[in-house]
């Protein structure tokens, strides 16, 4: 099956200057999306990759994008980003909330500045990033709205976390708010990988999984395209899983193309 064309069609890209935002953000714009690349990394860091890099691959491939300074726990700079995207690529109407802060200690080892971080972070900068764009998605009456969560929310075997707990808040937040925006014809959506994304992140923070449970990066990519092309008519109110998807609408894993 081929993934649907997002010709004419702008998306808005949270946590976008590496690792799956980084992925999606190309795989949006190889579907014909004009791309606001968001993060709050402008400079080179530990880690590779700022939204300039990533806007830079897109422009290479043809593709448009536009770097935007956008820090998920401020409100203002949530807004200023928004308002620059609508107004230098038009309006917005493809959201991937994908910026997060990953903690995953017991809860006697979680400091309270930890838990309050992937919250903020987490839970909170997704309803920042998408109550900024819901004007523009409910006066057009078209859109598409994809929050990126973790398979950990329901792995309760594995005990708790700070970070699979305000995922877990994430999908119920999305869950609700394609009630609320069926009748604008937006559909509402979370989104995981189904294994493990060797992101820099990951790689830096020394992970460790057998090959067999590590995730082509282009899986994302593949699926977020998927999602952005639905309505409240064809998908909403659910959480999908990546390969899983993709399986589902006969999508091929390995040699990802659109």
């Amino acid at each position: 099956m081929n993934l649907p064309k997002l010709d004419n069609r702008v998306a808005f890209v949270a946590g976008a200057s590496r690792g799956i935002g980084r992925d999606i953000s190309i795989a949006l714009a190889r579907a014909g999306a004009a791309v606001a690349v968001a993060a709050r990394t402008a400079e080179p860091g530990k880690l590779a990759g700022t939204i300039y890099s990533v806007a830079d691959t897109i422009t290479a491939a043809g593709g448009t994008a536009l770097p935007v300074v956008c820090d998920v726990t401020d409100e203002a700079s949530v807004q200023s980003a928004v308002d620059r995207a609508n107004a230098e690529l038009g309006p917005i109407d493809i959201l991937v909330a994908n910026a997060g802060a990953i903690w995953m200690g017991s809860t006697l080892d979680t400091p309270l500045k930890r838990w309050e971080l992937c919250l903020r972070v987490n839970l909170t900068g997704t309803f920042l990033v998408t109550r900024a764009v819901l004007p523009s998605v409910m006066e057009h009456t078209r859109g598409s709205l994809i929050a990126i969560t973790t398979t950990g929310v329901f792995q309760t075997e594995l005990g708790s976390n700070a970070y699979w707990v305000s995922k877990a808040g994430i999908e119920r937040y999305y869950a609700g708010l394609a009630t609320e925006l069926a009748p604008y014809d937006v559909a509402v959506n979370c989104l995981a990988p189904r294994k493990v994304v060797m992101t820099e992140g990951a790689v830096a923070g020394g992970i460790n999984v057998p090959p067999d449970m590590i995730e082509e990066p282009e899986a994302m990519g593949a699926a977020a395209v998927y999602l952005a092309g639905q309505t409240a008519r064809t998908l909403t109110g659910t959480v999908q899983y990546s390969l899983d998807l993709l399986e589902e609408i006969g999508h091929p894993v390995a040699g990802l193309t659109s």
